[in-house]
């Protein structure tokens, strides 16, 4: 194990907001280190087939000076993009970010972090060494994906989340069922059905709710347009306004925002994914009770005593984020960390209870809002941040 240079500012993951806070904090003159590779999250942990749900306008990686917008990308790379916007176009489009924000990207993955007196210490897949005065955690919610408790005991070959599977079509001819009625689950169906698999969604909920807001109103650019969604467009009409705003969002009480919260991100699907959804059965108001592995196969016992046998089951059934499970933190880091739900508690400029120590993205969603579970927050972020290191001194966490 060798000892590497000390860095003022450490940012740990190089999807959306690591980029997007890297060139906030190169562009205000401080000096950073990132480490990662380059949207890795979104490459090898969701589908191939799969679209963005966000608007194009909520789908740019911010950057201090609006120049690397998927306009400018896609007047760059001279390819006219679709919308809904392709998985694999966002990444390229994220690696032309990445090219021109940090193209000295250290591709090593951050193991482990721990306090080191007035910084911290971070320990590389490579059993390598740095240090850095204060560190950025980016890593979304790649560690945190949510398996519902009846499913811990079957083997992953069987029941595995959606996250954990990038090539649908391996399942061709055989069933498969999806549980979930969000976007992911929707999508995941869709994408396996048309892969040549037998698809059944199972929802909790009683119906599917379809998203609308790619009518003619959500596409034009009026004055009604802009008051009834913001660009960063998370959420229905009204409380958008207020997810779009954290400020507003965090003078909110505790149990508004929760409801805000709830109502700006329930399960929801595209509406654009409705007509090819046709060919995929699906059972709303119930959820599996008891899952069974037989013979290379699996057994489920729904609350209504009616019974699956499938060859696999997928759980499209989100994220939950738990930093206490976060395998990066260290007992130094965990000892002091404020956490409500799972959540660390955040202050100004994204700063933990841990001085010198952010978080940004779908951690800070307890904090700041559901607006940071999507990449239309990445602006917002970013600049706060910023505006924190510069205030603080990015060699001078407070205590």
């Amino acid at each position: 194990m060798t000892a590497s240079t000390v860095n003022q500012v450490a940012i740990v993951g190089a999807g959306p907001y690591g980029l997007a806070v890297t060139s906030f904090l190169r562009a205000a003159g401080i000096e950073t280190h990132t480490f990662g590779r380059s949207m890795a999250f979104w490459e090898s942990q969701m589908p191939v087939g799969m679209c963005l749900r966000s608007s194009w306008d909520a789908s740019h990686i911010a950057d201090p000076r609006d120049e690397l917008t998927l306009d400018r990308y896609q007047a760059a790379s001279g390819v006219e993009l679709t919308r809904p916007l392709p998985l694999s176009d966002f990444v390229k489009y994220g690696r032309w970010v990445q090219k021109a924000v940090v193209p000295d990207l250290d591709a090593r993955e951050v193991v482990n972090i721990e306090r080191d007196g007035a910084g911290f210490r971070l320990r590389l897949d490579d059993e390598d060494v740095t240090t850095a005065s204060r560190v950025i955690v980016a890593t979304g919610l790649a560690h945190f994906a949510h398996r519902p408790r009846q499913f811990n005991d079957l083997p992953p070959d069987l029941v595995a989340h959606a996250s954990e599977h990038r090539d649908l079509s391996r399942f061709r001819g055989h069933q498969v069922v999806v549980i979930g009625g969000g976007q992911s689950a929707i999508e995941s169906a869709v994408l396996l059905s048309e892969a040549g698999a037998q698809v059944e969604v199972i929802s909790r909920a009683p119906t599917v709710r379809w998203l609308s807001r790619s009518g003619w109103l959500h596409r034009r650019t009026g004055v009604l347009s802009r008051m009834l969604y913001p660009p960063s467009d998370v959420g229905p009409p009204v409380l958008n306004q207020i997810v779009a705003r954290p400020g507003l969002f965090n003078l909110l009480p505790r149990d508004v925002r929760a409801w805000v919260a709830y109502r700006a991100i329930r399960p929801a699907a595209s509406g654009w994914l409705r007509p090819r959804f046709s060919q995929v059965r699906l059972t709303t108001g119930c959820w599996t009770s008891e899952a069974y592995a037989i013979d290379k196969h699996v057994s489920l016992v729904l609350n209504d005593r009616t019974k699956r046998f499938v060859d696999h089951v997928l759980l499209a059934t989100g994220y939950r984020v738990d930093v206490g499970q976060h395998p990066i933190l260290g007992e130094s880091i965990l000892a002091s960390l404020d956490r409500a739900h799972g959540y660390p508690i955040l202050r100004t400029g994204f700063e933990s209870s841990v001085p010198g120590l952010h978080f940004v993205g779908a951690a800070a969603a307890w904090s700041y809002g559901p607006l940071f579970r999507f990449v239309s927050g990445t602006g917002y972020a970013a600049d706060a941040v910023t505006r924190q290191v510069k205030r603080r001194g990015a060699d001078q966490p407070v205590r």
